[in-house]
């Protein structure tokens, strides 16, 4: 496969179309291989679309919604960057391509592991991955400027909200069944936030979260 080719197509054919148009977001998409991340059977896949299965039954976000989450959380190089859910690290080392710090906890260990190895390959140092479950809430008594969910969650998750810095971003699937939003959430007081949908979308919730949609007898 022609990684160069492929990644760029990438960009140019999947996250542009999809009103991801910040320069500074598509630029760092392109400097990015996407690959490194993908598990070794799935390497042909790694530009493309389709989801990418990863262990412990996760997997990748698609690259458009990558880049739409980048767009929103719009990080600053002076910015600490919260990730809840690392994954196969292909967002954290972009949030930290585009931030001061990034913080990522993940449940998983094999995933963590992983990750960190792909990380440290490609020379990023920036991140603190750190071990956990933070689908509620992660009690490290910090805020950030900028805060990412990689899995959904039934309800606002306003626990993640308090966390952030006046100014900041929380970007967080939110919904329930078919009914699923991307969401931009700002604080813009000490006790205020806006919302901004930005896209329809689904995914599955966090390990641990009940389908509240599935009634039991």
């Amino acid at each position: 496969m022609d990684t160069s080719l492929a990644h760029f197509n990438m960009v140019e054919q999947q996250i542009r179309p999809w009103d991801v148009l910040d320069i500074r977001i598509l630029d760092t998409l392109a400097a990015l291989p996407r690959h490194p991340f993908v598990p070794t059977h799935f390497q042909a896949l790694a530009y493309s679309e389709t989801l990418i299965p990863l262990t412990a039954n996760q997997q990748m976000l698609e690259p458009k919604v990558v880049g739409r989450f980048l767009q929103a959380l719009d990080p600053k190089e002076h910015e600490k960057a919260l990730e809840i859910g690392t994954g196969s690290g292909y967002l954290t080392a972009l949030l930290a391509q585009l931030s001061a710090q990034v913080t990522s906890v993940e449940l998983h260990n094999e995933l963590r592991h992983t990750a960190a190895q792909t990380l440290a390959s490609l020379g990023i140092r920036n991140i603190e991955l750190l071990s956990g479950d933070g689908k509620d809430n992660w009690q490290d008594a910090k805020t950030y400027h900028t805060i990412a969910l990689t899995a959904a969650v039934p309800t606002k998750p306003q626990a993640y909200l308090e966390k952030l810095e006046v100014g900041g971003r929380c970007v967080a699937v939110v919904g329930e069944g078919s009914a699923m939003q991307a969401i931009k959430y700002t604080r813009t007081e000490n006790n205020q936030w806006t919302e901004e949908v930005l896209f329809e979308t689904q995914l599955p919730y966090f390990d641990g979260v009940s389908n509240p949609c599935k009634f039991e007898f």
